[in-house]
């Protein structure tokens, strides 16, 4: 096959593995960052301590994160059917992409937050935020940079998985190593899409560890504490303090 002939099928490819990979993982980080947090809040000592939910959220998660792509594919054809009308395509191939995704993100999450320093927890308790607050004000803003790290993980992976997704007819870089490049015997081919994946992914690590670092820099563990308004009762006992002194 001639570069002439390969380019738009490349070019198509790429589109196609950056569309999927694009939505699931906008899907994974809406669904999986709630997730994440919550298995903290509801873990012994939280803030929303349950552990029956604990433990319930957590297996679940294990056992969608235990069970390989392709079968996890394969088991939610029918889901996949009734939310998209058909199993093949790039459409198609974002939902056991998300959903693969989602308790992946989780756990990253739940590592990323536990990271926080329970002191600046304890702080905005004292100064009487609720735990919406501090999920707000400190949990989110203190595991950013972590948390664009474990969004680059998550992408990374489901480059992998749209592979795999290929081989089924979900379309992207994955279906032409494997329809035109392999079934086809075309070894220049299958190594080009190879060398494209492999700069992808470099470029999308590049980027997620500078914005990581970036962030890491601006924020940092070591700088000063979260900012929260005092309630008004707070406030006026505060000054008048200050008066007496």
């Amino acid at each position: 096959m001639t570069w002439s002939e390969m380019q738009p099928l490349l070019s198509e490819a790429c589109w196609d593995t950056l569309y999927m990979v694009g939505w699931s993982t906008l899907i994974a980080v809406a669904g999986g960052l709630p997730l994440g947090i919550l298995l903290v809040l509801t873990d012994r000592g939280g803030l929303l301590q349950n552990v029956v939910a604990n433990k319930v959220i957590g297996q679940v998660v294990n056992i969608t994160r235990s069970m390989p792509f392709i079968i996890l594919m394969v088991a939610l054809m029918g889901f996949t059917r009734w939310v998209t009308g058909t199993t093949i395509g790039r459409e198609a191939a974002i939902v056991p992409l998300a959903i693969g995704a989602i308790p992946f993100f989780a756990r990253l999450v739940e590592t990323a937050v536990r990271e926080v320093d329970g002191g600046l927890v304890e702080a905005v308790q004292a100064m009487g935020g609720n735990t919406w607050t501090v999920v707000r004000k400190v949990l989110v803003p203190e595991s950013l940079p972590s948390l664009i790290s474990s969004t680059t993980t998550t992408v990374v992976a489901l480059i992998g998985y749209t592979a795999m997704a290929g081989t089924v007819g979900a379309g992207g870089l994955g279906d032409i190593a494997i329809r035109y490049g392999y079934q086809r015997f075309d070894t220049q081919l299958m190594w080009i899409t190879v060398a494209i994946l492999a700069v992808v992914i470099s470029a999308i690590q590049f980027a997620g560890d500078a914005a990581a670092r970036a962030l890491h820099r601006r924020s940092g563990r070591s700088g000063p504490g979260p900012r929260l308004r005092l309630p008004k009762a707070r406030e006026q006992a505060a000054a008048d303090v200050s008066k007496a002194a």
